[in-house]
């Protein structure tokens, strides 16, 4: 039952989706932290996704998918996917988010600077409400087909009898 393979793609994009709320959590979690500096300041996190393929098909300087863009690699065939190894999707990296943050003007504040500024985190709640629930209704998709690849293969095994 070569299908079952397939059942690595729905687990990664699980994986993959429940890394993405844990940094999405600690983005929360953080939103509302203050610093004296700029440098010093909590940056949110965003989770980078890429194609993965299982260490054992890897050969090296194989560079596959080099040039092409997102849209093509999803227009592939399966045959062309087998061919190319693509087995799901993984965190390459989670990195910083280059929008700048906010200073806040209060001499009052414990950290605030000789200035009378503080630096609040570029973290907007919303914003994380919303990707967590994107990440969640996409950890449910995975979990669909996962189970709808279960049932195909328990009714391929029903199908002798």
């Amino acid at each position: 039952m070569a299908f079952l393979s397939y059942l690595d793609i729905s687990v990664s994009g699980m994986v993959a989706q429940r890394l993405r709320t844990e940094v999405i959590q600690h983005n929360i979690a953080n939103a509302n932290t203050t610093s004296t500096s700029e440098d010093e300041a909590y940056r949110r996190q965003i989770s980078v996704f890429g194609e993965h393929r299982p260490f054992k098909n890897m050969q090296l300087g194989e560079n596959y998918v080099k040039g092409r863009d997102f849209g093509s690699i999803l227009e592939m065939t399966m045959a062309e996917r087998r061919e190319r190894k693509l087995a799901g999707v993984r965190v390459l990296r989670v990195i910083e988010d280059p929008t700048p943050l906010t200073p806040v003007f209060d001499p009052t504040h414990p950290h605030a600077n000789e200035d009378g500024y503080y630096y609040r985190p570029n973290v907007d709640i919303a914003e994380e409400q919303m990707d967590f629930m994107t990440a969640t209704r996409a950890y449910e998709a995975n979990l669909t087909i996962f189970d709808e690849l279960k049932n195909m293969a328990t009714k391929a095994l029903t199908i002798g009898r």
